[in-house]
């Protein structure tokens, strides 16, 4: 796993979900959560654009790490790369991604919600992963659970993380962050408030300081 990335989510463990259907979207949105105190957001494959909403972020908004999640294939993955992510995150685990992302020393957290998963990843040599769908996969008594199991692996819960559990999934020793789609509302991205991303941001940097220190 690339160290500078695990350095920067350890310095602010939030990673937000950016979900756009046009480039110039997303670059206000990264540039609104950068404006916040984030230092890495995730562009989803979940619209049409993603591809070059992704683009655009890595080279128009140089104060944020961009990444590409939802990535579901090799494929996919190898195209983002191609766009710019500095890491790739999958909901779940395929064998063929991890190993392209390594062939390319790309970063990748596929999701993980089984010990037979985790296994699966640590025997793929990754010991960083996502944990999704957390709200729903036994949430925080779960991950309490791999930490004692799984000594040395940590976790980026995201589905169901929001700010009021952000701060107890923080505390819990074997989360490394906490991805998350409430720093993007939907209605804040339709109506321009972009003011209420950075807000959002602010207070969910302010939280992780608290806890973290």
């Amino acid at each position: 796993m690339n160290k500078q990335i695990v350095q920067v989510l350890e310095g602010t463990p939030v990673v937000p979900l950016v979900q756009a259907d046009r480039p110039e979207t997303a670059i206000q949105i990264a540039r609104a959560l950068a404006a916040g105190g984030l230092a890495a957001v995730e562009v989803v494959f979940r619209t049409d654009a993603a591809l070059e909403c992704l683009a655009a972020v890595a080279t128009d908004v140089p104060e944020v790490i961009a990444g590409a999640g939802t990535v579901l294939n090799a494929g996919q993955a190898d195209q983002a790369i191609d766009a710019g992510a500095a890491f790739i995150v999958s909901p779940g685990i395929d064998a063929d991604t991890v190993k392209l992302c390594q062939s390319r020393s790309i970063p990748v957290f596929p999701g993980t919600i089984t010990p037979s998963e985790v296994m699966e990843a640590l025997n793929l040599g990754l010991s960083e992963l996502k944990f999704f769908p957390a709200s729903v996969a036994g949430g925080i008594s779960m991950l309490k659970a791999f930490g004692s199991v799984f000594r040395g692996v940590r976790f980026m819960p995201t589905g169901g993380v929001s700010p009021a559990n952000l701060a107890e999934f923080l505390q819990v020793p074997c989360v490394l962050a906490c991805g998350g789609s409430w720093l993007t509302p939907a209605s804040a991205i339709a109506s321009g408030n972009y003011a209420e991303i950075t807000r959002l941001a602010a207070a969910a940097v302010a939280m992780a300081r608290q806890v973290r220190g």
